[in-house]
């Protein structure tokens, strides 16, 4: 048996959702690594070994290849700009990155020739978007609580993930553009891929075949 294929997954919900996965391939985490903290868990049926990392990680350790696999929202991947193979798309996590302004504030321009100032966690990501169209704009790096530049002045727009739009509404913010749509991928090692094809390539289909069966795929 070749030795186990090593996945790197994001820690919290996202990597709840890629273990459910894993789980319908017959691959769950063994039974008594299920509360472990264990920085490598192996799976009950000794294909996998899996990598809880931080979400902005994931594509580091799989573009060194110290990962052969990786699970990664989209809006992660397309910031980092990792040298990976991207197959499948997992379709969970959906959300999308979207540009938001106060009520009533203009968009795409504001008056008087004013240099928009756009505050976001994506900065690569808001950087493509509005040089894609021709705007100008200032970037303003934020870790935090992106909602909250725009209502003390820091910022006249955000562009940051969105979900349900509950936290944006409640603070006053409307989505006016969306930068693209995002949901979890599976990423793939280049070199670890031509090494391991045939591992790969049945993970590929174990994955697809369950995705084929769960009730959005049915109902599409």
């Amino acid at each position: 048996m070749s030795a186990p294929m090593r996945i790197a997954l994001p820690k919290g919900r996202m990597m709840e959702q890629a273990l459910e996965l894993w789980e319908r391939i017959g691959s769950g985490i063994a039974t008594e690594h299920s509360n472990s903290r264990r920085l490598i868990l192996p799976s009950r049926d000794g294909r996998f070994e899996f990598l809880p990392v931080k979400p902005s990680d994931v594509p580091t350790y799989v573009e060194a290849g110290v990962a052969d696999a990786g699970v990664v929202g989209l809006d992660v991947l397309l910031e980092r700009q990792a040298d990976v193979l991207q197959p499948l798309d997992l379709g969970f996590a959906c959300c999308r990155m979207a540009v938001a302004t106060p009520e009533g504030q203009p968009y795409p321009e504001l008056p008087g020739a004013v240099t928009p100032r756009v505050a976001t966690k994506y900065v690569a990501a808001a950087r493509r978007f509005f040089a894609e169209r021709g705007i100008q704009v200032e970037i303003i790096r934020i870790s935090g609580s992106v909602e909250l530049a725009p209502l003390l002045g820091l910022s006249h727009w955000i562009v940051d993930l969105v979900e349900t739009g509950r936290t944006l509404k409640e603070n006053g913010l409307v989505v006016v553009d969306t930068v693209f749509a995002s949901s979890a991928r599976l990423i793939l090692n280049r070199a670890r891929h031509k090494l391991r094809l045939e591992d790969h390539q049945r993970l590929l289909a174990d994955l697809e075949g369950a995705l084929a069966h769960t009730p959005a795929a049915r109902d599409s």
